[in-house]
């Protein structure tokens, strides 16, 4: 295989695997450390301070995740994957609205114990909506890295 062949499946692979890391790293903080977290240390409230700091930490792997899939899935591609790349614009576009809006929006508010009860609840459905809209986004480029290979 040719040099120039194989970086462009590189480069059509890349948004999948991208996506992937995304999803994956959102799952593994959100459905398995964090929860951890409040089984293993002392206290609530050094479980919570560390969460604190996992979940500002995904911000910036799903801000810089987002930015690089916007890049890499510009419609400048070939005319049979651009379908898939821009439906998942619109779930990467969203999905790094979520994580702002939990990081700058909900977190300070939590960090204050402001209506504790009622921020978490916004901070774990916004965090659940950016998980689906990883998700979707890595089917739908995961289907066009599919059709890429064919």
């Amino acid at each position: 295989m040719a040099l120039h062949s194989r970086l462009r499946l590189l480069r059509e692979l890349a948004p999948a695997w991208l996506a992937a890391l995304w999803w994956g790293s959102l799952s593994t903080i959100g459905f398995l450390v964090v929860p951890m977290l409040f089984v293993y240390l002392p206290t609530p409230a050094m479980a919570g301070s560390m969460a604190a700091k996992l979940f500002t930490a995904q911000t910036w792997v799903s801000l810089n995740c987002g930015l690089l899939l916007l890049l890499l899935t510009r419609p400048n591609q070939a005319e049979g994957h651009v379908s898939n790349a821009r439906g998942a614009i619109v779930f990467i576009v969203a999905g790094m609205l979520m994580a702002l809006l939990s990081e700058f929006a909900v977190a300070p508010r939590i960090v204050a114990r402001e209506n504790l009860a009622l921020w978490h609840r916004v901070g774990s459905g916004l965090y659940l909506l950016q998980w689906l809209c990883a998700g979707a986004a890595f089917w739908r480029l995961a289907a066009s890295s599919r059709r890429a290979q064919v």
